[in-house]
């Protein structure tokens, strides 16, 4: 009895510590309350999960065998865009494809105070222009859902976890090959390491599908980093633990009113997802070809998209199916 409440006392200021230390590593940078023009807030909880291709944390080296390109200062831009939903139906996760043809509403650049008008562009270009806050303002403002947490996670970060964590099993039904991204894998069942399962999660032009194919492998990646990572083999091993939220938290971006529980509850949401609790699937498209001053976009199919939206936004159950 001694033993066991030794034990557990141990477990109990080692968690705590965890947490405060864990809490201090959070960048808060991104203000939603200071967003202007929100969306009302709907039923449920919703999370803007962002992958960017920031550099920050990279050595030449790295650069260079991860296949990324670019410098660490050259900014962000998003590689990865997931409107994930939580409510009472479970969890549903929206892949938004960064090639996605919207309405970028008005803004002020801020490196220069230059006013522009509401024009229509590609969704990646709102987080080119305007970081964060025009991100979220322009997801906000084309599917009529409020976000209510955001995260964003950069290449670094990305290998960091997956490494800490000894790899991410995962099963391919075909050949993966993308000279691009770096990814060659072949079909059949495979433990994937930080530098391969960024290739994995990056590639796409091998994919029929473009960027949706890449988004649903990003989709199924995250569920599995998810259960892997809340495995008792990670969770109960400080050996693991420690670097694995260090190797997160070193690149992590979140909103000032993001907290350890609500990464916690996008966590389990996540990991839910891979039992059933919940779906995948990517926003509704009518083209994935659509001609645009931009050059080539996805348009998405609009009805299908508002149906979505509007049952997100209610936290009713998703009726809405991307393959039809």
């Amino acid at each position: 009895m001694r033993t066991a409440i030794l034990l557990t006392s141990v477990l109990a200021v080692g968690s705590l510590g965890t947490y405060v230390w864990a809490d201090t590593r959070l960048n808060r940078e991104v203000d939603l309350g200071g967003i202007a023009d929100r969306m009302p807030q709907g039923r449920g909880t919703n999370y803007l999960i962002v992958g960017s291709d920031s550099r920050v944390g990279l050595s030449e080296r790295a650069k260079k065998d991860l296949h990324t390109g670019g410098s660490a200062d050259a900014g962000r831009r998003t590689d990865s865009m997931i409107l994930l939903h939580t409510g009472a139906h479970g969890t549903t996760m929206v892949s938004l494809p960064r090639d996605s043809w919207v309405t970028i509403p008005p803004f002020i650049r801020p490196e220069t105070g230059k006013h522009y008008r509401a024009s229509k562009n590609k969704l990646n270009a709102a987080f080119s222009f305007g970081g964060p806050d025009l991100l979220v303002r322009t997801i906000e403002h084309n599917t009529g859902v409020h976000v209510d947490h955001y995260t964003e996670i950069g290449f670094a970060g990305f290998v960091g976890i997956v490494n800490a964590i000894g790899g991410v099993p995962m099963c391919l039904d075909r050949d993966v090959k993308d000279e691009k991204s770096g990814a060659n894998l072949k079909k059949g069942c495979h433990t994937l390491d930080g530098r391969t399962a960024l290739a994995f999660v990056r590639q796409r032009h091998q994919e029929a599908k473009g960027d949706l194919g890449r988004s649903q492998n990003q989709q199924k990646f995250l569920a599995a980093l998810a259960r892997k990572a809340a495995t008792p083999g990670i969770l109960l091993d400080p050996s693991k633990v420690y670097p694995t939220m260090s190797a997160g938290l070193g690149t992590l971006i979140v909103d000032k009113d993001t907290g350890l529980p609500d990464l916690t509850s996008l966590f389990k949401a996540m990991k839910g997802v891979t039992t059933g609790d919940g779906k995948r699937l990517n926003v509704p498209v009518s083209s994935l070809s659509f001609r645009t001053p931009k050059g080539s976009a996805v348009k998405w199919n609009a009805p299908k998209a508002k149906q979505l939206f509007t049952e997100l936004n209610n936290d009713r159950p998703v009726t809405v199916n991307d393959k039809d």
